[in-house]
């Protein structure tokens, strides 16, 4: 067995690293503040930025509003092309339906709160504070 089959098959990847290699942060400094800040969870329990990732971890990564929980599939400390960072890892189930579920909630609550399309005028604003005012 020579040392780059040794290398595959025993990979030592860091969280923050793993973390930037799936595409899920910019840069690695991101990465490393969001597992030191306490945001990102592995398997279940705050870890430190050079935790080794292991096959089959579960991770709870922020993305946007959501938090997207992921079960690990492969392990790379290069940032590869999105096709092959997504090969990295699967989304569970229950985190998709949640993270849909938020969206459309999102999305009706935009519907009962309209934005004016413009800023009130002078005459506008006089009507409003006489209306707060009664």
């Amino acid at each position: 067995m020579s040392q780059s089959d040794s290398n595959n098959t025993t990979q030592n990847v860091r969280l923050d690293k793993w973390l930037w290699a799936a595409r899920f942060f910019k840069t690695r400094a991101i990465a490393r503040d969001m597992v030191q800040s306490g945001k990102v969870q592995y398997n279940g329990q705050r870890a430190k930025p050079g935790k080794h990732v292991e096959l089959g971890a579960m991770i709870k990564v922020p993305s946007g509003w959501d938090n997207r929980e992921i079960k690990v599939l492969g392990l790379s400390d290069k940032r590869l092309s999105a096709p092959l960072a997504q090969a990295l890892f699967e989304e569970t189930m229950e985190s998709v339906t949640k993270r849909e579920e938020n969206q459309t909630a999102r999305k009706m609550n935009a519907f009962h709160s309209p934005k004016p399309d413009h800023r009130p005028d002078k005459k506008q604003r006089r009507q409003i504070i006489k209306f707060k005012q009664q």
